[in-house]
């Protein structure tokens, strides 16, 4: 208990710390939400955030807290975890995120929090640490994740254009336009109930670890409530260069294409969540906009952007590891000379 009040300084500052690496989250992943309703001018930027931070806080009511386990003690041992392994974790994948923000890179922050938590948690105990079962589960979502959401928006699109095969081009955009937003609440509700919970895992775990918990590892409310509300405010503040790139950069898209880019993404969050799976909305919606502009034409979707992107996919988590690794060192470093 000694231990536990000496440190509860730290801990408040980790804590405050993991909430700051939400609200980036939401800052660098509010493109996911509303690319397609920016783009296609369905709603104007401004409403789009307010829109998309609305429904990342109301997953809270919605969804189970499965994927905040899956990250709490399903990437590396519970047991072995240490504030300083936390730190390095937590700066690895901000330090990540904030560098592919700059350069407008849709990269996955589930990912890069990922990545930090591995290279902390090897610098501080080695592959020992490592949870393989849920490493796999993660990591195979990286080549998994854009090629369902590309299967299931290239599917709702053959659907829709089956359905609507004898409309008019303007009656069907009108219902495609009501149609999209639906979806793009259903794709923010997804995300809300998806990324927001891999920090509630983060955070939980740092509890666990100091003794801060009372009985089994299970994820306060006040911690549920403290990560939407960043994440949602994140969101809020919006993310205009990956916007672009995601709205505009990889397909031009349609009130039709947006509704299926954005419910076939919504569609493999809502499942990924109920099997406590942590996915990249980032690599999902990008797999769906790439679905939606291929199902139109090959030639629709630029392919040199998609591949750009999918190089900054692949190297998000050992990039993401190295800095966890190094600032793990230093936290170790600082912690000593003090």
């Amino acid at each position: 208990m000694d231990h536990v009040i000496v440190a509860l300084p730290l801990i408040i500052a980790l804590v405050a710390l993991a909430l700051a690496f939400d609200f980036i989250n939401g800052l660098h992943d509010a493109a996911n939400s509303i690319a397609t309703v920016v783009s296609t001018k369905l709603l104007t930027p401004v409403q789009a955030v307010l829109f998309a931070a609305f429904f990342n806080f109301a997953a809270y009511w919605l969804f189970g807290l499965k994927v905040a386990e899956t990250v709490g003690k399903g990437i590396i041992d519970k047991d072995l975890v240490t504030p300083h392994v936390i730190f390095g974790a937590l700066v690895g994948a901000m330090v990540w995120n904030v560098f592919t923000w700059v350069k407008g890179i849709p990269s996955s922050s589930s990912h890069a929090l990922v990545g930090g938590l591995v290279g902390s948690g090897v610098m501080h105990a080695g592959t020992n640490a490592i949870v393989w079962s849920g490493i796999i589960k993660t990591t195979s979502f990286i080549a998994l994740a854009p090629l369902l959401g590309m299967m299931a928006a290239m599917m709702l699109m053959m659907i829709t254009s089956w359905i609507f095969m004898k409309a008019t081009a303007k009656s069907a955009e009108g219902v495609f336009k009501k149609l999209h937003i639906v979806s793009a609440a259903a794709y923010s509700l997804g995300h809300g109930a998806n990324d927001a919970q891999k920090t509630m895992g983060i955070i939980t775990v740092l509890l666990y670890s100091q003794g801060l918990l009372k009985g089994d590892f299970a994820v306060p409310g006040w911690v549920v409530i403290g990560c939407y509300v960043a994440m949602g405010l994140g969101t809020l503040s919006g993310g205009w260069k990956i916007i672009e790139t995601m709205g505009s950069r990889i397909t031009k898209l349609s009130h039709h294409q947006g509704f299926c880019a954005s419910m076939g993404g919504s569609l493999l969050l809502f499942g990924a969540t109920a099997f406590g799976i942590p996915v990249s909305t980032t690599h999902t919606i990008t797999g769906c906009i790439m679905g939606v502009g291929a199902a139109k034409r090959t030639s629709a979707v630029r392919w040199g952007v998609a591949q750009r992107l999918v190089v900054a996919w692949l190297v998000t988590i050992p990039a993401a590891a190295l800095v966890g690794a190094a600032f793990y060192e230093l936290a170790v470093v600082i912690d000593r000379a003090l």
